[in-house]
This record gives C-alpha cells, sequence and structure tokens, in this order.
C-alpha cells in the first residue's frame, strides 16, 4: 500500500514531467508537426500551397477541431500541406508571437510568392469543417500547367528541348488539383501541359483514344509513353520519374529527426497563467465572457450566398438580356410550380444553388462574370421566347438552363447530367473560352429595349482557375 508520503512523491515526479511535446497530433498523424525551423524549410520554402493550425493542448475548440483538421490532412494528402505548431511549447512561443496569433486555434494559409522564402501568408476564415478547408486550400495551389491548343503545341513543345515534358488530354476545361500538384512536384524538372479534346490534331499526333489521357515525352528523339495506371498521385508520380525525378519538397513530409524534440529541462504541466484566448469554431456554440478577451479573434464564417437575381416578366428579360445591345447571359428557366409555398425539384435548387455559389465566388474576387437570372416562371414570358429556347408547353416545362448573346446573336443550352457546382462551373469556363455549341438566336427574338445600365459586362474569356473539391473530398483521380 502507498503513504501519504509516497504519493506525493509520485504526484511530484509526474508534475516534473515534461509535456507532450507533440501536443495534440500523434507521430502518425497526417498533420505535419512543425517548430520554427521546420517551418521554415517545409512551408516557407516549399513550392506547395500550405494550411498551418497554431493551437495550444489545453485549448478545447483545437481538441474540437482535431477530427476535421485531419480530415483535411488526409483529403489534401499530395495536393498540399496540412501543418500544426503547438505554441504551448516554450520552443514555439516566440514563433507563434512574431506570427501574429492571439487565439486558438489561428489557422493560416501560406501560398509561394516569386521571392524564395517570402511565401504570402493570409488568416483563413472560413468553416471550421474538413470541406471549407479543403476548398479554401484547393482554391490556392498554384498552376504551373501551361494550356495548350492545337495552333500552339508545337511551340511549346521546342522549348526547353531537352527537358522531359508530360502531356494532359481531357474533356475539361479546368485544370485539376491533382495535375497542379504534380506541375509543382517536378517544377523544373518536367514541363506539363493540358489540352482539350476538340484539339483533334494534337490528339491524334500523340495517337489517344481514351480520356483523361496522359502523355510523357522523356526527351526530344524519345517514343512518348501514355500512362495506363490508376489515376492516382503516387502511381503518375512512378512514372513521371522514368524521365525525372520530383524536387526533394514533393513528399512534404518532414524528416524523422525534424519534428520538435522533448526539452531535456522539465517543464510544468499547469496551464500558463496568461494565455491567448481560444477562438470558437462554427459548432462550438457561444462562448462565455470570461473565455474571451479583446485580443481574440473572431471566426468569420463566410454567409450563403445569395439567390440569383430574377426577371419576372417578358419586358424585363427583354432589357436585361435581349436588348440590341445586350452581351452574354445565363438564364434559368424554371418549372412553373403549382403551389407557390411547394419546395422545387432537386434539380431545380440544386442548379440555383450551384449557380448563386459561382456568381458570388467571382463577386467576392472582384472579378466580372456575365450577368447570371432566373425566370421562375415560364408563362410570364412570351410565347416567341418560350420556343426561341425550346421551353415547350409552360404547364409541364422543365428546368432549362440557356446562355445567350443578343449582341452576338447566338445562344447555347446546358447540357449535364446534374447541375452540381464543378458541373456547372465548367460549362461558364467553356462558355468563357469560346467552347459551347452555339445555335442562332430566331429571327425577332432580340427586342428594341436598350440594356440597363446596371448590368454587369460581359466577362472576356480568360483561364479557369481551379475545380472546386466536392463534400469533404478531393477526388485524386480526377486529373
Amino acid at each position: 500500500m502507498l503513504t501519504s508520503a509516497s504519493l506525493l512523491f509520485v504526484a511530484s515526479l509526474f508534475a516534473a514531467l515534461p509535456v507532450n511535446a507533440d501536443g495534440i497530433y500523434t507521430k502518425n498523424s497526417p498533420v505535419l508537426q512543425l517548430n520554427p525551423k521546420t517551418y521554415n524549410s517545409l512551408i516557407a520554402n516549399s513550392n506547395h500551397t500550405s494550411i498551418v493550425e497554431f493551437y495550444a493542448p489545453w485549448c478545447g475548440h483545437c481538441q474540437n477541431l482535431k477530427p476535421a483538421y485531419e480530415k483535411a490532412a488526409k483529403n489534401l494528402d499530395g495536393l498540399a500541406k496540412v501543418a500544426a505548431i503547438n505554441c504551448d511549447d516554450d520552443e514555439n512561443k516566440p514563433f507563434c508571437g512574431q506570427m501574429g496569433v492571439q487565439g486558438f486555434p489561428t489557422l493560416k494559409i501560406v501560398t509561394p510568392s516569386k521571392k524564395p522564402g517570402k511565401p504570402r501568408v493570409e488568416d483563413y476564415q472560413g468553416a471550421r469543417t474538413a470541406k471549407g478547408i479543403v476548398d479554401a486550400v484547393v482554391d490556392r495551389i498554384p498552376n504551373h500547367v501551361t494550356r495548350a491548343s492545337d495552333k500552339d503545341l508545337d511551340k511549346w513543345l521546342g522549348k526547353n528541348e531537352d527537358r522531359p515534358k508530360a502531356i494532359l488530354f481531357t474533356e475539361k476545361g479546368t485544370t485539376g488539383a491533382l495535375i497542379r500538384a504534380l506541375a509543382i512536384d517536378f517544377l523544373g524538372a518536367i514541363d506539363i501541359a493540358q489540352v482539350r479534346n476538340k484539339e483533334t490534331a494534337s490528339v491524334k499526333k500523340f495517337g489517344v483514344t481514351d480520356l483523361p489521357a496522359l502523355v510523357l515525352i522523356p526527351g526530344p528523339d524519345a517514343e512518348p509513353k501514355i500512362y495506363e495506371g490508376d489515376l492516382k498521385k503516387a502511381p503518375i508520380t512512378e512514372f513521371l520519374s522514368q524521365a525525372a525525378k520530383p524536387n526533394p519538397d514533393a513528399s512534404g513530409r518532414a524528416a524523422p529527426d525534424s519534428k520538435p524534440k522533448p526539452k531535456p529541462k522539465a517543464k510544468s504541466a499547469s496551464k500558463p497563467a496568461s494565455k491567448p484566448t481560444p477562438v470558437a469554431d462554427e459548432d462550438a456554440g457561444p462562448t462565455d465572457s470570461q473565455d474571451r478577451d479583446a485580443d481574440s479573434k473572431p471566426v468569420n464564417v463566410p454567409a450563403p450566398a445569395p439567390p440569383i437575381p430574377t426577371l419576372s416578366t417578358t419586358e424585363s428579360l427583354e432589357t436585361a438580356c435581349l436588348s440590341p445591345k445586350s452581351g452574354t447571359c445565363v438564364l434559368a428557366f424554371l418549372p412553373k410550380l403549382s403551389n407557390p409555398d411547394a419546395t422545387p425539384e432537386p434539380a431545380v435548387s440544386q442548379a440555383l444553388e450551384s449557380l448563386a455559389e459561382l456568381r458570388h465566388k467571382h463577386v467576392q474576387r472582384g472579378a466580372h462574370l456575365f450577368p447570371i437570372y432566373a425566370v421562375p416562371d415560364p408563362t410570364s414570358v412570351s410565347e416567341q421566347v418560350r420556343a426561341a429556347f425550346g421551353l415547350g408547353d409552360p404547364e409541364s416545362q422543365v428546368l432549362r438552363v440557356v446562355v445567350l448573346n443578343a449582341r452576338r446573336g447566338w445562344w447555347s443550352s446546358y447540357v449535364a447530367s446534374d447541375y452540381d457546382a464543378v458541373a456547372v462551373e465548367s460549362w461558364v469556363d467553356d462558355i468563357r473560352l469560346g467552347a459551347i455549341v452555339k445555335q442562332k438566336l430566331s429571327e425577332g427574338i432580340v427586342g428594341g429595349s436598350e440594356p440597363k445600365a446596371e448590368a454587369e459586362p460581359e466577362a472576356e474569356p480568360v483561364e479557369p482557375e481551379t475545380e472546386k473539391a466536392d463534400e469533404n473530398t478531393v477526388e485524386h483521380d480526377e486529373l
């Protein structure tokens, strides 16, 4: 039986032991564990985008975030780096202060810049969910993939002639996260381009029959090789490594001896007298006043995208999109509801949400996008308009999404199996790239009224930025 003196000795022994240097993440966690030195070598000097959590083990909100953060790390494996630094460790405290950390957990996205070792650092203020984190990080993965066509592919192949080349042939107009991550891994070692399947001369030149297809040209005189394995990063990396080795930074993992090491000096297990206040996450509910202080940074959860504006009459439709000077417009003609209070069909709700989200994303970035409108009642527009866009009988009409340009006299309809955000964004990218099948507008469909002064200008064709992650995962087999 232990005496009181023995119990006191055991208690003092445990009190003298150092706090777990790895904090809340174990050595088997998919989250990289950093100290100031490894932050510089693995994050600041990396060509990859990273997200770093600054936390304290005693912080309840940090514990609540852990499952979602580790899930995000698994989803982003091979695409970007997900890391954490324990600000309760004496070694790390000065660095956390230098990074402007005033509350826990604080998340910062680190994006490479043109100046080596001086990345752009921004606070992540989105949802504290795996999906929110993945979406934000994927949006910021640099794009070193060249978009090539029949006209300029040979010129691209002639650049850096002795350097191996790889070409992704795809149906998509967007550049996926996986191919962007591969281009970063082989930056300076293998040049990578993307060619759409409509570039028929290039497709034929390399004997591509199935899409997507990845072709490796090891050298100027070498025979091209078509990749035939799984569309996953590890086997693709192995395939490309025939021609050149990936950059040392490609693995994104710290060397075994680069993890923060326990202090040889004993450290008190008690909480510090003065500590940064935990920052509430979206699922934690309100925080009591004693759990916050004036210096805490609140989490700004983005508001949902506002609904797209509606055109409820033929006159408003003509003014916005069917005048002789109207540029490109997207119109979602919705089925008429028998009961105004009835719930729209799932496809209608999905289409409206995807269009609203896409429009809102461009507004937030200050980027111009052509106007997007909903026409909620097909009986509100003329029979001539319904006939021009193939809407059919107003009482039996189904959802119909079209794009038109009255000034140039063409229109085209949305053709896809569903209206998820990625599919709708891909269609909009095709519009911006001029890669849609256009039909001539019917005679007399364009009216004489002037477009509204506040109508948004037509967007010039630009290269799409990224594909969005779906739900809580990023599909690694989506090149």
